[in-house]
């Protein structure tokens, strides 16, 4: 099998860059995040680490990215995603792939899609350690009661921006890590 080549691409964004890496040889999204992009690489796994690079973008990411930003549409969740974690957090990632922009489910509500009701921790932990944020769309998540709860890929104000981006109206109040936030429906 040859050596991978990885794609670097950035797009500048209401949110800050979203660094994106992907193999070229299948338009697989590997990493990618609100960080720079040394930071996106370090969540690459093992073997991809020294892959070869290029800055020639994967079109059909670049096009689900720019449809995304124009209308806050589910074009992210179109693109192949390499998923790696136990069965657990893959089964949790793969469930949150399914819920629609302009929709926020609780962990609790994600743990139950994902057949483990009680397993809230867990699919917060899974959110956590998601390495192809927006792709995956950890944003679309919040705690019980309507608090934001943090967003590993910027902190709150990323969180609250994109689900404003997605038409899930959140108030104003003032979002610092654990404050309450109150979700107060869909714009659309």
């Amino acid at each position: 099998m040859p050596p991978a080549t990885l794609s670097a691409m950035g797009f500048d964004t209401p949110f800050g860059e979203l660094n994106v890496l992907a193999t070229t040889a299948d338009a697989t999204v590997r990493a990618a995040g609100f960080s720079p992009l040394r930071e996106v690489v370090a969540q690459l796994p093992r073997e991809l680490v020294h892959a070869d690079m290029t800055d020639a973008p994967v079109a059909s990411i670049a096009e689900a990215v720019e449809s995304w930003l124009a209308d806050g549409g589910d074009a992210i969740t179109t693109v192949p995603v390499a998923l790696m974690g136990s069965p657990f957090f893959v089964e949790v990632w793969e469930h949150l792939r399914t819920v629609p922009a302009g929709e926020v489910v609780s962990y609790q509500e994600l743990a139950q899609m994902a057949g483990r009701p009680r397993a809230m921790r867990a699919a917060g932990t899974a959110c956590a350690r998601n390495a192809v944020g927006l792709f995956v769309p950890c944003h679309r998540v919040i705690a019980s009661g309507g608090r934001l709860g943090s967003y590993g890929f910027g902190g709150p104000g990323i969180k609250a921006a994109l689900l404003a981006h997605e038409g899930v109206r959140v108030t104003d109040a003032p979002i610092t890590e654990g404050s309450r936030v109150a979700l107060v429906g869909s714009d659309g």
